[in-house]
């Protein structure tokens, strides 16, 4: 028997009707004759037959016993009656994304034993009956203690995946290590490689891809981060200074690793040149790849489907097909970073490695540089190539999927890109006015600071009160819902209208139960990103005293993952302040309400 019957079948409900729908069923075209009909239902021995219309359809259903019953009403044409003479309409399907909880409540309602199962395109692809979903609880009630319970085995499936996902994209950095003969950082790239593919199997063995619900979700989104991190240390345990003692060189190399994965950037190498090339590249690429796991980690399993249909009036892209979105997003990105790689060679940037490097940053919204001065000296043509890159790094992931669905037309802008483009374009004019520095670098900071990038010189401008205010607003405010940026998010403060509804009683009756969720959802997470950023910034006042404005730049910078930094934390830091910071970025990068619901699931 199951420890717990009741949480076993609550899992068990969760289940799509496809999985245990039956594919045996009768298909007819209505004009099919009554008497063809009853003689291919013997033959098929089956008691059912799903009616179609011209168009291939369903339309409706004949039982056996619809055929004796109403055949005896109509005696007087029987022999040229067809299904549509006597079939029961209209006909009640459901879709194969339908739980076995929903079915059984459409069976219930309708007072009726099965349900043709339908696919978006309305096609009929099995059915699905109440007693098989019956067999099912009973099975799970039944069933032996397995090693996991179903939402264990739904967390490790999922985490499975992910890794597997990181594994595969971690080769090119192998393959870069290995074709530039780099053979120790690509030892250290491979070993990292394999590890994540062979866990990422065993994990997939033991588990399953399951729905999570949100508490579940919390976890394997953190469970990612930190399992990604841990992997990959393992290169720069290979390549960084090793005159430190075992645990400071471990936790220097987490550190760094969780910058990377997290696309935080933050860095304790001052001259990244005296590395391996290759290694330099690997930095960035851990970036892209920890970026476009927690993208793929946000989707499907903090937003189900339904929420992000919810929220189409914010991001752009009206059309999201999630099995084609990380596919498709994966080649878009690719020949963006070809492309502006490329334009950086024509306009002198002749390095293609340290360029790849670079862009991948600016991209995946990172900010690990490849050398310590390939900022200084760039033109202004290098620096809107950048600028560019950041911007696209910090719009949705629908947005960019838009052109291709929509087959490179111009996608309609949602209200996020918006309000995104023109908060920028504020902070911009702000920047020029307050910070006594050229319009073209004005521009550069504005734009790395709102798409929580982080590109900037390692030779800092020593920036006012005013610019500071500028720039850690932006990064408090961040990028786009859906992409690789950090921050609370556009489209959070878009949905702060309707937040005071919440305290108007007329208002508040109005709001339907999931939106005031929403809502409330988005009150936390800013009053929790600016409460944590606080109590961040106080710590470093004490523990490296610092002032308070230096530190709480610094305490943005970590919180919402960008890599503009004041340089409060180096190799000297001790190593409990690192681990501290280690564990903020992930808390960051989870948007801090992740965390929260771990352990109070409830406020989803």
């Amino acid at each position: 028997m199951s420890l717990n019957p009741e949480r076993s079948v609550s899992y068990v409900l969760t289940k799509h009707v496809s999985s245990y729908m039956s594919k045996d069923f009768l298909l007819l075209d209505q004009n099919t004759l009554v008497r063809q009909a009853a003689k291919m239902l013997q033959d098929s021995e089956r008691d059912d037959i799903i009616v179609i219309d011209n168009n291939h359809l369903p339309i409706g259903i004949v039982t056996d016993e619809d055929i004796i019953n109403k055949m005896s009403e109509i005696m007087t044409y029987a022999e040229s009656a067809s299904l549509k003479d006597i079939m029961s309409a209209p006909l009640i399907t459901i879709r194969e994304k339908t739980t076995l909880q929903e079915a059984l409540h459409t069976m219930r309602d309708s007072k009726i034993r099965k349900l043709p199962v339908v696919s978006k395109k309305n096609e009929v692809i099995g059915i699905i009956f109440q007693g098989t979903i019956a067999n099912v609880i009973r099975d799970a009630t039944a069933t032996a203690p397995h090693l996991f319970s179903p939402p264990v085995k739904a967390i490790l499936g999922n985490l499975g995946f992910v890794l597997q996902f990181a594994g595969v994209l971690l080769l090119v950095p192998a393959v870069v290590s290995t074709i530039l003969g780099e053979t120790v950082t690509a030892a250290g790239i491979y070993l990292t490689t394999v590890l994540l593919l062979v866990t990422g199997f065993f994990l997939n063995a033991y588990g399953e891809k399951a729905s999570l619900n949100i508490q579940q979700a919390s976890i394997l989104v953190l469970s990612s981060l930190l399992v990604l991190s841990l992997f990959g240390t393992i290169p720069y345990l290979y390549v960084m200074p090793s005159q430190e003692s075992a645990t400071e060189v471990f936790v220097n190399a987490f550190f760094s690793s969780v910058s990377g994965f997290t696309t935080s950037g933050l860095t304790l190498i001052d001259e990244p040149e005296n590395l391996p090339q290759s290694f330099t590249f690997y930095r960035s690429f851990t970036q892209l790849v920890g970026g476009m796991s927690f993208i793929y980690l946000v989707i499907t399993a903090l937003y189900p489907e339904s929420k992000i249909q919810s929220m189409r009036g914010f991001i752009s892209g009206r059309s999201l097909h999630m099995k084609e979105l990380f596919g498709t997003i994966t080649i878009i990105f690719t020949i963006y970073i070809v492309i502006v790689v490329s334009l950086l060679y024509v306009f002198g940037e002749l390095n293609i490695i340290d360029n790849f490097s670079l862009v991948i940053s600016a991209f995946a919204t990172g900010g690990f540089l490849p050398t310590s001065t390939i900022l200084d000296n760039i033109g202004w043509q290098e620096q809107i190539i950048l600028m560019s890159a950041m911007i696209f790094g910090a719009l949705p992931f629908t947005f960019h999927y838009s052109y291709v669905r929509k087959k490179f037309l111009s996608p309609k802008l949602g209200k996020e890109v918006l309000a995104y483009f023109i908060i920028l374009f504020a902070a911009i004019l702000l920047f020029i006015l307050f910070s006594g520095l050229d319009p073209l670098t004005s521009m550069f900071y504005a734009v790395s600071a709102s798409t929580t990038s982080g590109l900037h010189s390692q030779d800092s401008v020593n920036f006012n009160g005013a610019t500071h205010t500028i720039l850690i607003l932006l990064m408090i405010i961040g990028g786009c819902a859906f992409s690789t940026a950090g921050g609370i998010k556009v489209f959070r403060l878009l949905q702060l209208r309707d937040c005071a509804k919440l305290f108007n009683k007329t208002y508040r009756s109005e709001l339907k139960p999931q939106r005031k969720k929403e809502l409330i959802s988005t009150i936390l997470i800013i009053i929790l990103f600016l409460g944590t950023i606080t109590i961040t910034a106080e710590y470093l006042t004490t523990i490296e005293n610092k002032s308070f404005e230096t530190a709480f730049y610094e305490a943005t910078a970590i919180i919402t993952t960008t890599g503009l930094t004041s340089d409060i934390v180096d190799f000297e830091t001790d190593m409990t302040v690192k681990m501290v910071i280690s564990m903020l970025m992930i808390v960051g990068r989870m948007e801090i309400i992740a965390v929260i619901y771990i352990f109070v699931p409830k406020l989803s």
